[in-house]
């Protein structure tokens, strides 16, 4: 039977990186330069690890779900200072809940527009009737 050989962990160009996240090498670029991401450099070459491409992932995540770079940095820095992830997901937890509580307001305050135009529509709708059947 042959022997399997150890597999080598997966390393990333920038270019492959950001093709598999859909992202700019300058996105890229951006957060490594905020701190949220470390590629090991060879030069000016940069290598990103699967743990990079992780961190990029939930980052993007982050992003998708409104969070700001300096919330998911915190959060990220709490990950890497304790290991058991105790202390980041008491923190996530609680940064999804006013996340949450934000984006309820938002929605109430976007259903109550949406009703603001439609009752005006209707107003200007019969108003418009009105003057065109009048004037038969």
């Amino acid at each position: 039977m042959p022997r399997s050989k150890s597999a080598r962990p997966r390393v990333y160009s920038i270019n492959e990186l950001s093709t598999l996240c859909d992202v700019t090498p300058r996105t890229l670029r951006h957060y490594e330069d905020m701190g949220l991401l470390n590629p090991e450099r060879q030069g000016a070459k940069r290598l990103y690890h699967e743990r990079d491409r992780v961190r990029l992932q939930l980052i993007l995540r982050g992003r998708r779900l409104g969070f700001g770079l300096k919330d998911i940095q915190d959060m990220l820095d709490l990950y890497d200072a304790d290991p058991t992830e105790v202390t980041q997901l008491k923190d996530v937890i609680r940064r999804g809940d006013a996340k949450l509580l934000e984006l309820q307001t938002q929605v109430e305050a976007l259903q109550a527009i949406i009703t603001e135009i439609k009752e005006l529509r209707s107003v200007m709708k019969n108003r418009l009737d009105h003057i065109t059947k009048g004037g038969e």
